[in-house]
């Protein structure tokens, strides 16, 4: 503020001095020409002085007038067609409204603007710097809990549960069953499964109550004569040695029977969920009975507590695990982004659509802001900014018009000599 007020002094400054100038050459060729004609009847030299000076009085007088009836009227004359800005001032206002909508806010220029600036690379720079990362990750942590409360009083909680409900009512779960197992089964990631079983299995087995249980179920089974030689212990020892056994070969050899038997029970459960009517009609069946218990509500409720108050308690804490993570989060999508072109590519495109379309549908009211803020100005304030702006280019117009007018008048008399001279 203070450097422009004194860049507003100096030109005030700079226009007196010009202007003190422009108009002392007018009183310098006004009184030339009186003493040329004084003085013309003594020699023929005085002519020519006298015809340039009176040209030259007329031609800065003459631009004078023009320059000042831009901004006021001449001598406060009501002259026609003078005090040109302040008379339309609301029109030039208007006219520089829809000149800037149609030239500088087309489609064309807009988006060949646009295109030059790479929107992505300065989000990657931006993102990239940890620092940066870090104070948007502590900005939105700080919009965290009034953004819970905002959803809780807006009533988009019960929105967003009450979509969530209707779009689980559409999946059919058959299909999307069999798909997750299909991909499940694609890389054998099935017997991972089976090898975790058998080994849970085997460590059933090695479990003393569960063995000791085991052995009493075997004692009631067997008839009193044969619990009087322990044929109880023999029998379980021989059970889970075999099971064991069994247990360890099916772990150990990949072709095991047991496993070639788990791929077609998975295999053949993959196909009945798909084309199985009824095991359709059973899924839909469930997912139904599931959805309308109200325990699913109460868990979806209590759920959004627990995650609403760990948030709430997480954004106060000084060692946010939240804020960790959207910064690590975000200093990676910076890295991304500045590794790979293709997408920065795409999203600079994704930008520059958008902006160009904003502007597009906006620009209108754009011209009519800067055509309203153009009609608000103080219309001397105005002219006092484009005085100091133009007004030192425009005093130098008075030089340049009596210095033209002088050599025009010089050239006419001139030729009216030479035509006297003519027979």
């Amino acid at each position: 503020m203070g450097e422009q007020l004194n860049r507003d002094q100096e030109r005030a400054r700079d226009l007196r001095r010009i202007k003190l100038a422009a108009t002392a050459l007018l009183v310098f060729t006004a009184a030339l020409f009186i003493v040329a004609r004084h003085f013309e009847p003594r020699h023929w030299a005085w002519g020519y002085v006298a015809a340039f000076a009176a040209a030259a009085t007329v031609g800065g007088l003459a631009d004078w007038y023009a320059i000042v009836a831009l901004f006021r009227r001449p001598l406060g004359l009501p002259i026609p067609h003078t005090a040109i800005i302040p008379r339309n001032h609301l029109r030039i206002a208007d006219t520089l409204g829809e000149f800037i909508e149609t030239n500088f806010l087309a489609p064309e220029p807009v988006e060949a603007r646009l295109r030059e600036v790479d929107f992505a690379a300065l989000v990657a720079d931006w993102l990239s710097d940890r620092e940066r990362s870090s104070a948007l990750a502590g900005f939105v942590l700080r919009l965290l809990p009034q953004s819970l409360g905002a959803i809780e009083q807006s009533g988009l909680k019960d929105f967003i549960g009450k979509r969530i409900m209707t779009e689980l009512e559409r999946i059919e779960l058959a299909p999307l069953a069999a798909g997750l197992l299909s991909a499940v089964t694609e890389k054998g990631r099935h017997q991972r499964l089976l090898d975790e079983l058998l080994a849970a299995l085997e460590k059933v087995l090695t479990n003393e109550e569960t063995l000791e249980a085991l052995r009493e179920k075997i004692r009631k089974e067997l008839p009193a004569l044969f619990n009087l030689y322990r044929a109880d212990a023999y029998l379980l020892r021989k059970i889970v040695a075999s099971t064991s056994a069994f247990i360890q070969d099916a772990r150990a050899d990949a072709k095991h029977p047991l496993r070639v038997e788990f791929d077609s029970f998975v295999t053949n459960f993959i196909d009945r969920l798909r084309s199985s009517a009824a095991f359709a009609r059973r899924a839909e069946s469930l997912k139904r009975d599931m959805l309308a218990r109200p325990e699913i509500v109460t868990v979806a409720e209590g759920a959004w507590d627990s995650l609403r108050s760990f948030l709430e308690q997480d954004a106060k804490a000084s060692d946010s695990q939240v804020r960790r993570q959207l910064e690590a989060m975000l200093v990676d999508i910076g890295g991304q982004l500045a590794r790979d072109p293709a997408i920065r590519a795409e999203i600079n495109r994704g930008m520059v659509r958008v902006l160009a379309d904003f502007v597009q549908s906006q620009k209108s009211g754009v011209g009519r802001f800067i055509a309203d803020q153009v009609k608000s100005w103080d219309i001397d304030m105005l002219i006092g900014r484009i005085e100091l702006t133009v007004g030192r280019d425009l005093q130098y117009i008075r030089f340049n018009g009596a210095m033209i007018g002088g050599l025009a008048g010089l050239a006419l008399h001139a030729l009216e000599q030479g035509l006297k001279l003519l027979p």
